[in-house]
């Protein structure tokens, strides 16, 4: 039987359902890493069930460098205005224009192939995978620019 305090503990870690992380807690037979593994790989499959809604809603994120010198902005695009103001979205979008604060992609597609600043071992697709798994919404990384004095 799973401990509630490893679901807690679990939920903490990902932001995924109760429900998913004492199921994943139950496939890997109580490791943590291993469940982790599994919410992951669910992530992925929840995104590409999502990939073909559209995106009809979202936001632009302003990130200004603390030098006040350089900064970013991004649109982060959602299948509704409801999850565009949802907290974990904005969280992700904060987090995306840090993202391209500090790698300086040329595209979308080396955006989403870097490792995650916040965490090394993702990369920039693999966590908003983990965001459309916990948001239940299809999000994409519209446009972005960075800037430089």
């Amino acid at each position: 039987m799973i401990d509630s305090s490893q679901v807690k503990k679990l939920r903490d870690i990902t932001g995924v359902s109760m429900m998913d992380c004492k199921r994943a807690l139950e496939g890997a037979g109580g490791d943590i890493e291993k469940a982790q593994e599994l919410l992951k790989e669910q992530g992925v499959k929840v995104a590409e069930k999502k990939s073909t809604r559209n995106t009809n809603a979202g936001l632009v994120e302003p990130y200004i460098h603390t030098d006040g010198k350089s900064g970013v902005l991004v649109e982060i695009l959602c299948e509704t205005d409801f999850v565009a103001r949802n907290p974990i979205f904005k969280e992700l979008s904060h987090d995306i224009a840090m993202q391209i604060m500090a790698m300086d992609p040329q595209n979308n597609e080396e955006l989403l192939a870097s490792p995650f600043i916040k965490n090394p071992e993702l990369t920039v697709e693999d966590y908003l995978h983990s965001k459309i798994a916990v948001i239940g919404e299809n999000i994409k990384i519209g446009r972005f620019s960075r800037f430089q004095i």
